[in-house]
């Protein structure tokens, strides 16, 4: 069985930056981290390596930095990485970041069983990139998985739904996007990294995956951000010490709404 995780690297959040011409995020030069919901869809694939020493490839798209998720991702246990990494991917909306993937997925040997994401990445929230491979890839969908068993060629998941659980059952390839009550992840060892610092990362541009350029990055994007913004910081508000003198207290708020309009 031949299990693909996408991993994302994604600005810390403390540490977001916007490219006022582009209106894209600025990666280059930030503080990066895994991000989070990735985490536990590659447990996932390592609990089903561990029960069926099925293959865990990692892939990622990014700039040539991006490797050291994969990296981490390899030191806990994944066995191969992949970069998808071409200034023409640059500035890809969903739709694009999509295909570029799903074109990556089909070159992949051997053929694919399972794709995992994470629920959603943290810096841009859509939570579309999942579904986007599915149909490029032509897999059934499956979203918000909290439990994975396979057998026999079969899947079965609980997945968390607003009302509840659902418990779904069906065949292989299949696409899953996975929720953070799925599992603890796992950490890594000083020999894990030890030998994913020195493991080979390919490395695929638009070239290599026989894309088509006018369908890959910000070009490709049938979708555009206008205008991106930081919301303005709201203020503390007007605070009142009352321990000591409670009608004080009182007294100034009662002010404060007849100022406003508003009788008491």
């Amino acid at each position: 069985m031949h299990i693909v995780v996408c991993v994302k690297q994604v600005p810390d959040t403390a540490n977001v930056r916007i490219n006022p011409e582009t209106n894209t995020l600025m990666r280059e030069g930030v503080e990066s981290i895994v991000n989070p919901f990735d985490e536990y869809a590659l447990e996932l694939a390592l609990q089903l390596k561990d029960r069926h020493e099925a293959k865990v490839t990692v892939l990622t798209m990014g700039p040539p930095q991006a490797d050291i998720v994969l990296r981490d991702s390899m030191a806990r246990g994944a066995d191969d990485g992949v970069l998808l990494s071409d200034r023409t991917f640059a500035g890809a909306d969903t739709w694009a970041t999509s295909y570029v993937i799903g074109q990556a997925i089909k070159k992949l040997k051997p053929a694919v069983d399972m794709v995992l994401f994470g629920k959603q990445a943290i810096d841009g929230d859509t939570a579309q990139v999942g579904p986007g491979v599915s149909e490029f890839l032509k897999m059934p969908l499956v979203t918000y998985v909290r439990t994975l068993e396979v057998n026999d060629g079969r899947f079965k998941v609980e997945t968390l739904m607003d009302d509840g659980v659902d418990v779904l059952e069906g065949p292989l390839p299949v696409v899953m996007t996975v929720v953070k009550e799925a599992a603890p992840p796992r950490f890594s060892s000083l020999s894990g990294w030890m030998d994913a610092k020195h493991a080979k990362v390919r490395v695929w541009g638009t070239k290599q995956l026989q894309a088509t350029p006018d369908l890959c990055g910000l070009k490709g994007s049938p979708t555009k951000v206008v205008k991106i913004f930081a919301p303005p910081v709201k203020s503390g508000g007007t605070k009142m010490d009352g321990r000591e003198l409670p009608s004080a207290a009182v007294e100034a708020i009662l002010q404060v709404l007849q100022k406003k309009g508003i009788k008491s």
